[in-house]
C-alpha cells in the first residue's frame, strides 16, 4: 500500500526511466532513413570514424563512459542497420532499451522470448569501440557458440573481430577450444561451421569474446599460476562484460568456487631412506646432555619438542651414506629429510600424536587431536612430517592434492571496471544484485502483450494423487495435440515421472540439464503440437520455444535423413529444406495456437520464487498465447517446512477426498511469502560466505599484483641480495648474544645456521670467525654474499647467456606459489573451526581475519626467506618450465557455510565430505611474528633474538 501511495505522490521511478530511453530509441529511429542507401563498406566505415570519435573524445578530458555515450544513438543505429542486412533481424524498440541499459552497467530483466541475444549485439559493439575488449558470459559452451555462429555476422560485417573459447577438458593443449569467427571457414564438423581455430591469447585479444563463466575465471587462475609473460591470455585489464543468465551465474553458482588443484611432487626416496637410517642411532642419556660431547648420536630437548644431532650422530650419518661432509652446500636437500625422519622417530609416537589405521586406499597415518583426543580425519602434518611420519611406519608414502588457485564467481566478477546481465528472472533477487554487485535490475518492457495464463496452484493430500493428475493432465492436453513442458525440480522426479507417462503409453522427452546441445535441440522443438518434454528447472536455458518448432532444426534433421550432412549440402539443398521446414512449422503453429499454446506444468515449487517465473516464462513468448500451473502436495519439501501441516488439517476437517485438489490464490500467496523467507535465508548464506572469501581476496589480489611485478622484471638481483643479508644478519644476532662473552659464542652452530642459508665460501670457517667482534663477523660475511652470487652468476650463465635472470625469476615464483597454495590450504582449515570462537562471546569473522592476516604476514617472509636460501641451491641442467605441470587439474566444489556456530559443525564436515578427504589439509599453526629486537614471547624481558630465537629455528610441528 505505501508503495502504491509513493507512486501516486512522487510517480513510478520505472516508468520515469523508460521515458528517457524511448526518448532515445526514437532518436536512434530517426536516424534508420539515412543509413539505409549507404554501402556495406560506407557502413563498415562507421566503425573506423567511432573509434576516431572516442579516442578525440578521450584526449579531450572525457571518461571512457562519457565517449561512448556521445556516440551511443549513431552506433546502436548502425548495428541495428548491420543486422537486417546479416542476419534479417530488427531490433525492436524494446530491445534498443535493454542494450542502453546494458551499456550503463545495470540488469536489464526481459522476458523470455524477447531476443536477449540479440539485445546484446549493441552495449557490445558500443563498447569493443574502447579497444578494452568486452566479454559476453554465458552457463554453457553450446550457448556461446551458438551465440558467435548467430551474431558474428552483425559483427564482422561492421569490422570488429569476434571470437569464442570453449571447455578446454582434459586437453594439454593451451590453445584447445579457442575459435574466430571467420563466415568463409569450413569445418569437417557441423557443429562449428564460421569457427576457426586459434590460440586463446588471439580470442582475448579480439574486440569481443564469448565464453562461459568457468572459462573466464579458470584463464584468469592460470594466468597467475605461468612463469613467462607470454603465456598469459587475458588482458590486463577486464574492462566490461555481459552475463548471461545473469541471476543463474552470480546467485546459483556464486557459492561454487573454482578450483585448479594438482598433485604434489612424487615423494622423494630420501623419506624411507632416512627413516631406516635414524632407527640405527641412539639417544643421549638424560645426565649427558649437558655435556660438551653427549653420550648418543641425538639429542631430545622434549619442553621445547626439539631434536637435534649430536657431532657423533653427524659422523654416523656421514658414514652411513658415504659423504665426507654432511652439511656441505652439494648435500643441502637431504637435510630437510634428516630432520623429518629424526622428529618423526623421536618426538611423534603412534598411538599417542597420531594412529595407523584403515583407510580409503589402505593404511594410512591419522592425526590425534592434542586437545580432544578425537582422530582428525583428511589433515596432515605439514613440511614432509607427515610422509616422515608414514616412512617410519613402513607404510606408503602419499602424495598430496593442492589447490594451486581458487577464486569465487563473486570476487571474479566484481573485478571487471562494468558489468552487466541479462535474464528473464532478476527482479526477485534485485536487494541481491544491488548489495553484492551494486547492479540495479530494470524490467524491459515487452515487444507484444502477454495474454498467458497463470492458473493457481492445485494443492493434493499426498504425492500420489499428484502424480495421477499430473498424468491425467498431459494425457489430456497430449491428446488435444497441446505441447506440455513439464518442470521438475529433481531428476528423480523427471524418472518417476517418466515411468509414469510410459505406462500411459505417452511419448515424450526426458532432460535433466548434463548434455547442454542435446537439451538445446530437444527443448527448441519443445512446441511442436503433441510434444511432451520432461526438464529440470534448468534445463534448455537460453533456448526459444517456437510454437509450431523451430525450422531451422528440423530442415536440419531432414536433410540428415535424407544422407545429406550439414557440412556437404548445397546452398540450393538449404533454402529448399528450410522452406519446406518454415511452411510445416507455420501449419504447426496455428493447430498448437488453437489448442492453447505451449501448456507448462510445474509438479512442485522450488524454493527460489525466480525459478518458477523461469518455468513459467518458457510460453507466451511475443504474444503467443500459453498456460501454466503447478501442482503440489502436502508432502513436497516446500508444504512440510512452511505451513503443510494447517492445510493438511483443513482438508482432514472437511472431509476432502485425497484426488480432490484445493485451488485457492490465499494457499498460493503463502507459499509465495514462504519463498521469500527462503531466498532471505540464502542470502543470508551467499553473503556470509563472501565475507569470508572478501579476506582471501584481497590477500589473492596483492600476491598477484607481486607475482606480475615478479614476470616483468628484467632482474630480481639486488632483492635476493638483500633478502639474503638480513637472514645472515638474524642469523648472527641469534648466536652472537650481547650478554655473552666473545669466546662463549656458539659458531658452530652459527656455521651451521649460515650453511643453511647460502653456501659460504671456504675461506669461512668457525675457525676463522674466531676472535672477531659482531659487526667484523657481518661484514665479512655480507662481502662473500657478494661473491657467491657473482659466482653463482657466472656458472648458470655459462650455460645460457641471461639464465641467471630467468632462474632468478623461476625460483621467486615457485617459492611464493608453493606457499599461497599451503596458504590457501591453512586458511581452508581456519575457516572451518573458526565458528567455535562464537562459543568464546567472540565474533567469527573478526577472529577469522585477524589470524588470516597473522598467517599472511608469516607467509611473506618466509617467502623471502625460502627464495633467497632455494636460488643459491638450485642446480640447472635443464630448460626451465613456463607453466605449471599439465597434471594439474579443475574443479568447482561446493564450499563451506562458515562460522554458523559450533552446533553447524558437523554439517560443515559432511559438506565437505570427499573434498576434504582428497584435498588432504594441513593443521593450521598460527603465531604472531615476532622480530629480532622486540621483546622475547617468554616474559624474560630480553631481547627475541638474545634469548628464545635460537630455539625457535628448531622448528615445531
Amino acid at each position: 500500500m505505501f508503495k502504491n501511495l509513493m507512486k501516486m505522490v512522487v510517480g513510478d521511478p520505472t516508468e520515469r526511466a523508460l521515458a528517457k530511453y524511448r526518448e532515445i530509441t526514437e532518436q536512434i529511429n530517426a536516424l534508420e532513413p539515412a543509413l539505409k542507401p549507404l554501402s556495406d563498406e560506407h557502413l563498415r566505415a562507421k566503425t573506423t570514424e567511432f573509434r576516431s570519435r572516442v579516442k578525440d573524445a578521450l584526449a579531450s578530458g572525457k571518461s571512457l563512459q562519457d565517449a561512448l555515450d556521445s556516440i551511443l544513438i549513431e552506433a546502436y543505429a548502425v548495428v541495428r542497420e548491420a543486422s537486417v542486412r546479416t542476419i534479417g533481424l530488427r531490433h525492436y524498440d524494446v530491445q534498443m532499451i535493454g542494450g542502453m541499459v546494458l551499456h550503463q552497467g545495470k540488469i536489464a530483466e526481459a522476458k523470455t522470448g524477447e531476443g536477449k541475444t540479440l539485445v546484446a549485439t549493441l552495449p557490445l559493439y558500443l563498447n569493443a569501440l574502447s579497444g578494452k575488449g568486452v566479454h559476453l558470459v554465458t552457463p554453457n559452451d553450446y550457448l556461446s557458440k551458438v551465440g558467435v555462429q548467430q551474431m558474428g555476422p552483425i559483427y564482422h560485417a561492421l569490422g570488429l573481430s569476434v571470437a569464442v573459447i570453449q571447455s578446454k577438458g582434459d586437453s594439454p593443449d593451451p590453445d584447445s577450444g579457442s575459435f574466430m569467427f571467420d563466415p568463409a571457414f569450413q569445418s569437417a564438423d557441423s557443429r562449428f561451421q564460421g569457427l576457426r581455430p586459434c590460440k586463446r591469447r588471439d580470442c582475448y585479444l579480439a574486440d569481443i569474446t564469448y565464453g562461459t563463466n568457468n572459462e573466464y575465471g579458470f584463464d584468469y587462475l592460470r594466468d597467475n599460476m605461468v612463469y613467462d609473460k607470454t603465456q598469459m591470455v587475458q588482458r590486463e585489464e577486464l574492462y566490461f562484460a555481459i552475463v548471461d543468465e545473469v541471476d543463474n551465474i552470480l546467485i546459483d553458482e556464486a557459492r561454487t568456487p573454482l578450483i585448479i588443484s594438482g598433485p604434489a611432487d612424487e615423494p622423494s626416496e630420501y623419506y624411507k631412506k632416512f627413516a631406516e637410517l635414524v632407527k640405527r642411532l641412539k639417544a643421549s642419556s638424560p645426565e649427558s646432555v649437558d655435556k660438551d660431547e653427549p653420550d648418543g648420536d641425538f639429542v631430545i630437548d622434549i619442553k621445547d619438542r626439539v631434536a637435534f644431532l649430536t657431532d657423533q650422530g653427524v659422523e654416523r650419518i656421514e658414514r652411513m651414506l658415504g659423504i665426507d661432509h654432511l652439511y656441505h652446500p652439494s648435500h643441502a636437500e637431504m637435510i630437510p629429510y634428516l630432520d623429518n625422519a629424526l622428529r618423526a622417530n623421536t618426538l611423534y609416537h603412534r598411538d599417542k600424536e597420531y594412529v595407523v589405521a584403515d583407510g580409503r586406499d589402505g593404511r594410512e597415518v591419522i592425526i590425534v587431536d592434542e586437545f580432544t583426543g578425537r582422530l582428525m580425519y583428511g589433515r596432515r602434518f605439514s613440511e614432509g612430517l607427515h610422509q616422515a611420519i608414514e616412512a617410519k611406519e613402513g607404510l606408503k608414502v602419499r602424495r598430496e592434492n593442492l589447490t594451486l588457485a581458487t577464486i569465487t564467481f563473486q570476487n571474479f566478477f566484481r573485478m571487471y571496471d562494468k558489468l552487466g546481465g541479462m535474464t528473464g528472472t532478476a527482479a526477485t533477487e534485485a536487494e541481491e544484485f544491488e548489495k553484492i554487485y551494486s547492479l540495479e535490475v530494470v524490467s524491459i518492457p515487452t515487444h507484444r502483450q502477454t495474454v498467458r495464463k497463470d492458473y493457481e496452484d492445485l494443492i493434493y493430500m499426498n504425492e500420489a494423487a499428484k502424480f495421477k493428475a499430473v498424468v491425467d493432465e498431459i494425457k489430456q492436453r497430449h491428446e488435444r495435440q497441446q505441447p506440455v513442458l513439464v518442470g521438475t525440480v529433481a531428476i528423480e522426479t523427471s524418472e518417476r515421472l517418466s515411468k509414469a507417462l510410459e505406462r500411459a503409453g505417452i511419448k515424450h522427452e526426458v532432460l535433466n540439464a548434463k548434455q547442454h546441445e542435446r537439451e538445446a535441440t530437444v527443448i527448441a522443438q519443445a512446441g511442436r503440437p503433441g510434444q511432451v518434454t520432461i526438464a529440470t528447472n534448468m534445463a534448455g536455458r537460453g533456448v526459444d520455444i517456437l510454437l509450431g518448432g523451430n525450422p531451422d532444426g528440423l530442415a536440419r534433421e531432414k536433410l540428415r535423413k535424407q544422407g545429406i550432412e550439414f557440412t556437404q549440402m548445397t546452398p540450393e539443398q538449404w533454402q529448399t529444406a528450410l522452406a519446406e521446414a518454415r511452411a510445416q512449422c507455420e501449419a504447426d503453429a496455428a493447430v498448437v495456437k488453437a489448442a492453447g499454446g505451449l501448456f507448462v506444468l510445474g509438479t512442485e515449487r522450488h524454493e527460489a520464487r525466480r525459478i518458477d517465473n523461469q518455468l513459467r516464462g518458457r510460453c507466451g513468448r511475443q504474444g503467443d498465447p500459453g498456460e501454466t500451473r503447478f501442482y503440489l502436495s502436502l508432502e513436497d519439501d516446500l508444504m512440510k517446512r512452511f505451513g503443510g501441516d494447517r492445510v493438511k488439517g483443513f482438508m482432514n476437517w472437511a472431509n476432502m477426498p485425497e484426488d480432490e485438489p484445493i485451488e485457492h490464490g490465499v494457499i498460493s500467496r503463502s507459499i509465495a511469502q514462504a519463498q521469500v523467507r527462503v531466498e532471505g535465508y540464502n542470502f543470508d548464506i551467499r553473503k556470509r560466505v563472501l565475507e569470508y572469501d572478501d579476506v582471501v581476496n584481497k590477500q589473492r589480489e596483492v600476491i598477484y599484483k607481486q607475482r606480475r611485478e615478479v614476470i616483468e622484471k628484467d632482474s630480481l638481483r639486488d632483492e635476493y641480495i638483500k633478502n639474503i643479508e638480513e637472514a645472515v644478519v638474524a642469523e648472527v644476532d641469534a648466536y652472537t648474544p650481547s650478554d655473552l662473552a666473545r669466546d662463549e659464542w656458539d659458531l658452530e652452530g652459527l656455521y651451521r645456521g649460515l650453511l643453511a642459508i647460502f653456501p659460504v665460501p671456504e675461506h669461512i670457517t668457525p675457525e676463522t670467525l674466531k676472535g672477531k667482534d659482531v659487526d667484523e663477523i657481518e661484514n665479512l660475511l655480507l662481502e662473500s654474499i657478494g661473491e657467491v652470487y657473482d659466482k653463482k652468476t657466472e656458472e648458470v650463465g655459462a650455460l645460457e647467456p641471461g639464465m641467471m635472470n630467468k632462474l632468478e625469476r623461476w625460483v621467486l615464483l615457485r617459492t611464493m606459489d608453493q606457499y599461497w597454495q599451503r596458504h590457501l590450504t591453512d586458511l581452508d582449515m581456519l575457516r572451518e573451526g573458526i565458528g567455535l570462537m562464537s562459543v568464546a562471546q567472540k565474533d567469527p569473522l573478526v577472529e577469522y581475519k585477524r589470524q588470516s592476516f597473522a598467517m599472511w604476514g608469516n607467509m611473506m617472509e618466509e617467502i623471502k626467506e625460502k627464495a633467497a636460501v632455494q636460488l643459491l641451491s638450485t642446480q640447472v641442467n635443464t630448460r626451465l618450465p613456463s607453466r605449471p605441470a599439465p597434471s594439474a587439474r579443475i574443479t568447482a566444489v561446493k564450499p563451506v557455510v562458515p562460522a554458523l556456530g559450533a552446533a553447524a559443525q558437523p554439517q560443515q564436515q559432511q559438506a565437505r565430505g570427499s573434498a576434504a578427504a582428497e584435498s588432504k589439509p594441513e593443521p593450521v599453526r598460527v603465531a604472531v611474528k615476532i622480530g629480532r629486537n622486540d621483546p622475547c614471547w617468554c616474559g624474560s624481558g630480553k631481547k627475541y633474538k638474545n634469548c628464545h630465537l635460537k630455539l625457535d629455528k628448531g622448528g615445531t610441528a
